[in-house]
This record gives C-alpha cells, structure tokens and sequence, in this order.
C-alpha cells in the first residue's frame, strides 16, 4: 500500500490530494510549517548571519583605514558620528524592512510571482555586485552606517512570522477551492 508524501497532504480522508504550489527556498515545506520547513529557515538566518558579519567585518576593516589618517581629535569625532549613524541605520534598516513586509502582506505574490521575482533576481544580480566593488572603497567613511542598516533590514526580513511569498501561496490555494 502506497502512502501519501507529507508534501502533499489532504484536508480529510478520502479527499484529492492538494496541488500544493512550491515556494522558492522553502519547497513545499511551507503549507504544514514542520520540522524540514523550520530548518529551511533556519539555515537562512545562519547563513545570512555570517553575510552580516562578513559585511560588517569589512566595513569596519575599511572605515578604520580611513580613520587611521586622521588626528586623534578627529578620530574621536569621526567615531561619534559614525556609532550614532550607525545606530540610526540600523533603526531605519529595521523600519523600512517591517513597512515594505507590511505592504507586501496587502497584495502578497502568487507562487507563479515568487517564483518570477527569483529568476528576475537572479538574472540581475552579477551586474550590481561587478558593479558596487569599485564604490566600497569610496564609501569607507560610511560603510559602517550602511552596514547597520543592512543588518537592520536583514534582521527585520529574518524574524517575520510568515514571508509574504507563504502568504500568497496560501490565498492562492483558497482562491482555487483548496482551504489550508
């Protein structure tokens, strides 16, 4: 006797299996919320921790180049405006991330959009990074306050209880006469 995937489980017995749609990074692992899709996130927040570090790592290495040809008053200075910068980024980081969640939550994509967004993305994203290299050395003076603002924003994006792309998967199987 075959038994059903877990990927694909009925609202009651004897009822057609649901078309579940799969969301880019999360698989199917999103409708029942279980152990693999918690992982899935899991190993996100990790690896986007350690892109954090990496980046603030860096922004700090770069700024304190900058800084070390300064005097000290200036130095002193410079590193005042730079922590309350900082903080003030990572505020508007975090705020800006929680607005556009909100928005997005008002029209949220269907899987088909979810998974268009990742190919565009994916298309895109070469030239921006060849691109920006050359810019990071022109902005070490403010590479801390755009690094805490990418924290901000990383972390705001991390710690949603739901991703707008679960959302309009969600409306999606109601819409076509699938209740979750």
């Amino acid at each position: 006797m075959a038994s059903k995937a877990s990927s694909e489980p009925t609202e009651r017995p004897g009822a057609p299996a649901l078309d579940i749609p799969a969301l880019p990074k999360l698989g199917k692992t999103w409708y029942r919320r279980g152990p693999l899709y918690w992982l899935s996130r899991a190993r996100t927040t990790v690896f986007l921790m350690l892109v954090m570090a990496l980046v603030c790592f860096m922004a700090v290495s770069l700024y304190q180049g900058f800084r070390s040809e300064m005097p000290a008053t200036a130095r002193t200075v410079c590193d005042g405006v730079q922590v309350a910068a900082s903080v003030a980024a990572l505020v508007w980081g975090w705020v800006q991330q929680r607005r556009g969640h909100r928005e997005a939550l008002l029209n949220p994509p269907t899987p088909e959009q979810t998974r268009q967004a990742k190919l565009d993305h994916n298309r895109r994203a070469p030239g921006r990074i060849a691109a920006g290299r050359g810019l990071v050395l022109l902005a070490a003076p403010v590479l801390p306050a755009f690094a805490a603002y990418i924290v901000g924003w990383l972390t705001a994006w991390l710690t949603v209880r739901e991703y707008p792309s679960e959302v309009g998967a969600r409306r999606w199987l109601e819409k076509h006469g699938s209740r979750p």
